[in-house]
C-alpha cells in the first residue's frame, strides 16, 4: 500500500527543524495509486460503509447537505482496513519517533477529514474553517506534550483549497489556556486571543499529494475556506511516545475512557486501542 519508508532519512537537521519551528514537512510518503485508494476509502467512510461491524469513535459534526461544513470522522481505523494499514504503518512511526526523540511510538487516534469545495467564489463561507488551536489542549488527559500529528494530504494542498496553516515556533509558548478551539471559525479573533504580544508567523503548509506535515502537539494551527470546486481530503495520524500515561488533573478526553473504569494516574496508554507503530527494541516494527 505504502512505499518503502525505510529509505526516508530523517537527519539531525530535520529533527532540529521540528523542535525549532514546531513542524516538519516530509517527502512524499505514498504514491499515486495509494492516494487514489485512500480517496476512495474516505468516500466510503463518509457514506457510512464499514469493513467491520464496529462503529467509528465519533463523527462530528454531521454536515448538512450542500454546505461547506467540515466532515470529520475519528478512529476510522476501527472500521476501515486501508486506513488501519496507513495509521499503524511502522514507517510512519519510525519517522515520528526520530522527530519526537523517543524510542517507541504508539497511536493516539486518527481523523479523516473532508473540507467541501466552493461551487463559486460568491458562495464561499467560513463553515469549513478550523480554528487556531493546540492539539494538546484537547488531550489534557495525557501526562505528556511529546505528541505528534501527521497531516497527510490526499491532493496538492495550499491556501486555495483550505490547507493547514501553522504558527511557526508557537509550541514554545507552552500550553495555552482555552486553546481547544478546533471548531471556532473566527481565525482573526483567535489570533488576537493567542497572538497578543507574540511574534505571530502564519505559514501555510504547502503539500504535494502524498506529503505530510508532522507537527508538535503544542503548535498552533488551523485552516481557512476551500476556494476550489473540489473537496480537500486528508488523513491525520495522532501519535504519542510509548511512555505517555494518564493525567488526572487535566481535562476529560475520550482516550481516557479506553483505559477502563479502574485506571489510575500515570497508567500507560497501551493495549489494543493504542497499538505500537515503532520500537527501537523490536526489529519487527523498525523496518
Amino acid at each position: 500500500m505504502m512505499r518503502d519508508l525505510a529509505d526516508i532519512t530523517v537527519n539531525d537537521a530535520d529533527v532540529d527543524e521540528y523542535w525549532e519551528r514546531g513542524y516538519w514537512i516530509s517527502p512524499r510518503l505514498i504514491d499515486e495509486d495509494t492516494i487514489g485508494e485512500l480517496r476512495t476509502e474516505l468516500e466510503r467512510i463518509f457514506r457510512g460503509e464499514r469493513d467491520s461491524d464496529n462503529y467509528v469513535w465519533y463523527e462530528f459534526p454531521t454536515p448538512e447537505p450542500n454546505t461547506q461544513q467540515l466532515h470529520q470522522v475519528t478512529n476510522a481505523w476501527w472500521i476501515n482496513r486501508k486506513i488501519k494499514e496507513l495509521v499503524t504503518h511502522p514507517g510512519v512511526g519510525r519517522i515520528a519517533a526520530r522527530l519526537m526523540r523517543t524510542p517507541e511510538v504508539r497511536l493516539w487516534h486518527d481523523q479523516v477529514l473532508s473540507k467541501p469545495g466552493t461551487p463559486s467564489p460568491e458562495t464561499v463561507s467560513n463553515e469549513g474553517n478550523v480554528g487556531w488551536h493546540q492539539d494538546y489542549a484537547h488531550w489534557q488527559c495525557s501526562n505528556s506534550t511529546n505528541m505528534c500529528s501527521v497531516w497527510l494530504a490526499l491532493q496538492d494542498t495550499d491556501l486555495n483549497n483550505g490547507g493547514m496553516r501553522s504558527i511557526v515556533g508557537s509550541h514554545k509558548w507552552g500550553a495555552l489556556k482555552g486553546a481547544s478551539t478546533f471548531y471556532d471559525k473566527d481565525l482573526s479573533g483567535l489570533q488576537s486571543k493567542y497572538g497578543e504580544g507574540r511574534d505571530w508567523i502564519d505559514e501555510p503548509c504547502i503539500l504535494k499529494a502524498g506529503q505530510a506535515s508532522f507537527h508538535h502537539s503544542l503548535t498552533l494551527h488551523g485552516s481557512g475556506p476551500n476556494f476550489s470546486p473540489d473537496p480537500r481530503l486528508c488523513v491525520i495520524i495522532h501519535l504519542m511516545s510509548a511512555s505517555t500515561g494518564l493525567r488526572t488533573d487535566g481535562k476529560w478526553h475520550q482516550c481516557s475512557t479506553l483505559l477502563g473504569p479502574e485506571a489510575r494516574r500515570d497508567d500507560l496508554f497501551t493495549g489494543p486501542f493504542f497499538p505500537a507503530l515503532y520500537s527501537e527494541s523490536n526489529s519487527d516494527t523498525s523496518t
